[in-house]
């Protein structure tokens, strides 16, 4: 159950919420050439050849199971991703990572109103927490709270994202994770190109060799990150690797302060007490612990 490197799983993921927290800068440059769903569309069906390089035997013994799971999470993955994609071109990059963070205080209370499993105090102090950080973090520098358009369609990604890791909860047991996993992302991008004219998109992009580069770069990094997370996670217990997770909003954070955007003291403090209130949510006070 321990690999032989205990701390190697966990690096990984450190390693992997690094290069997502680097994709946020990298998708608001691509929409300076693409429209968001034709985008997100092209993002999974990059990632989607990069991991049927070595899924192509596996696939074989596909299930209905496997079918339906990979469906309901690429429902899912479009919402989440196609959402943050459209708030992206109205919010900063660091504003969208940590408001898409909330997805994880977001799993507890879903799991309650859906599954009827109560949360623990710590997590419901973790979420008040993080709403105070919301509230700085999304009042444009100000103590004046403005729901945007981005920020509501960021908030919307945050909870398909939750609906989503809740999802893979539920059928984790049931079905085989590498073959859900392609069609998973097989479906978000089919999903996302049937959303386009919906959306107002009907047409797509000039053909660019710098968003056919990027396109390929975020297809392999989304892929690295899910088969990552879907390996790491036999070794690491969820909750630490949520709490590891919570990384992502702040490398997005440093990339987004490097590029030279500028965040006031309120939504820095904002940002802070949102990671802060992710990390609350996680916390656990074991009294028969002696070691």
């Amino acid at each position: 159950m321990i690999y032989k490197n205990k701390y190697f799983p966990e690096m990984a993921l450190i390693f992997i919420t690094l290069i997502w927290g680097g994709t946020f800068l990298t998708v608001q440059y691509a929409l300076t050439m693409s429209s968001p769903m034709f985008f997100v569309g092209c993002r999974f069906a990059a990632a989607t050849l990069a991991i049927l390089f070595f899924s192509f035997k596996i696939l074989k013994h596909t299930t209905l199971k496997d079918l339906i799971a990979g469906i309901c999470i690429g429902s899912m993955i479009t919402i989440g991703y196609g959402a943050q994609t459209i708030g992206l071109q109205s919010v900063l990059s660091s504003e969208s990572a940590f408001l898409t963070a909330l997805y994880v205080p977001l799993v507890p209370v879903l799991q309650w109103i859906f599954f009827k499993k109560f949360p623990k105090v710590m997590t419901w102090l973790g979420i008040f927490v993080a709403f105070i950080g919301l509230v700085l973090l999304t009042g444009n520098h100000t103590l004046n709270i403005e729901f945007s358009t981005g920020q509501i369609f960021t908030l919307i990604s945050a909870v398909a994202i939750a609906v989503e890791i809740i999802l893979i909860s539920l059928f984790a047991n049931k079905v085989n994770t590498q073959r859900v996993t392609v069609i998973q992302l097989i479906a978000a991008s089919i999903f996302s190109f049937i959303t386009m004219p919906f959306l107002g998109e009907h047409s797509i992009p000039e053909f660019s060799w710098t968003l056919v580069a990027i396109v390929i770069g975020i297809g392999i990094a989304s892929a690295l990150i899910q088969f990552t997370m879907n390996w790491a996670q036999r070794y690491v217990e969820p909750a630490k690797a949520t709490v590891i997770y919570t990384g992502e909003p702040v490398w997005a954070g440093i990339f987004g302060r490097m590029a030279g955007e500028h965040m006031s003291p309120y939504a820095l403090v904002g940002a802070v007490l949102v990671v802060f209130g992710v990390l609350l949510s996680e916390l656990k006070f074991n009294k028969s612990s002696k070691e």
